[in-house]
């Protein structure tokens, strides 16, 4: 992709010299504006495929408790929040692509966070090649959406948000282990649950462009928690878990909530995350 990324932004001149990839990710936490955040996302991710990022992990650099965010939208609690769902007027549209990209915006910086805060020099380089690739399609769903909005007539800040998406963030910040049960395996997963009916309801209702949106964001989503499983066990097994009775522990105890029927099973099994997972703990 082009130094601009998808949004066109143009970055600092500065942002040519050597990068570093932890303090490069937590540049990216600490930028507020999301069209910006999505240009350096693209730029690190093809720095980082070009070997122009260097691998150092300075333990002074560390991440942001919180990412920094514009400010818009309206941040509220999610109780607040209205249940988001196609149909075919285009303020209910507006509001389900508005929530789907305050998702994707958090997704950014929780890929980036990945990067940041667990990285160390005991890791594979195949793991940092797939959370950067993370990132960089994080971002790119953003900027489809954000795009999408605008020819809408609407923006990204228009309308409120809820907080509780980085919730899982600052629960899971002790251990790599836990983010990776929580986020992909849970979040991410869920996603996968019911994103097919909101590209029907968008195709129903005519609206082709942004159901032909969120397919892509979908064929994405299923490679993000086939990741996130590959590493889950992984890790689990360095450690000296059964993989399947870690996930259960750690989702009983970092998740705020229940798994939800009905779950998408095929694209659930396509991500390698299979139903003696999540079907005995499930709500």
């Amino acid at each position: 992709m082009g130094r601009d990324g998808m949004s066109g932004i143009p970055l600092p001149p500065e942002y040519d010299a050597a990068m570093n990839l932890r303090h490069s990710a937590i540049d990216i936490l600490t930028t507020a504006d999301p069209a910006l955040k999505v240009a350096k996302s693209h730029h690190l991710a093809a720095a980082w495929q070009a070997g122009d990022v260097e691998r150092a992990f300075d333990p002074q650099q560390t991440p942001p408790e919180r990412p920094a965010r514009p400010e818009r939208p309206v941040l509220c609690r999610p109780g607040n929040m209205p249940r988001r769902k196609a149909s075919g007027s285009a303020a209910k549209r507006i509001a389900l692509l508005h929530a789907l990209a305050h998702i994707e915006l958090n997704a950014i910086d929780l890929a980036w966070d990945m990067v940041a805060r667990f990285g160390a020099a005991d890791l594979p380089r195949a793991f940092f090649d797939d959370w950067i690739r993370v990132g960089d399609e994080e971002a790119l769903h953003f900027d489809l959406l954000s795009r999408r909005l605008q020819a809408l007539g609407a923006a990204y800040g228009d309308l409120p948000a809820h907080d509780g998406l980085w919730l899982a963030a600052t629960e899971t910040a002790h251990d790599l282990l836990a983010r990776l049960a929580i986020v992909p395996l849970v979040l991410e997963a869920r996603g996968l649950d019911v994103t097919p009916t909101m590209i029907a309801d968008l195709q129903r209702f005519g609206d082709t462009e942004s159901a032909a949106i969120l397919q892509r964001i979908y064929d994405d989503e299923i490679g993000h928690v086939e990741i996130g499983s590959r590493w889950f066990h992984a890790i689990a097994e360095k450690r000296h878990l059964v993989p399947v009775d870690a996930w259960q522990e750690l989702v009983k105890r970092h998740f705020r909530g229940h798994l939800k029927r009905p779950f998408n099973t095929t694209a659930r099994d396509t991500a390698h995350l299979p139903a003696d997972f999540y079907e005995p703990i499930a709500g």
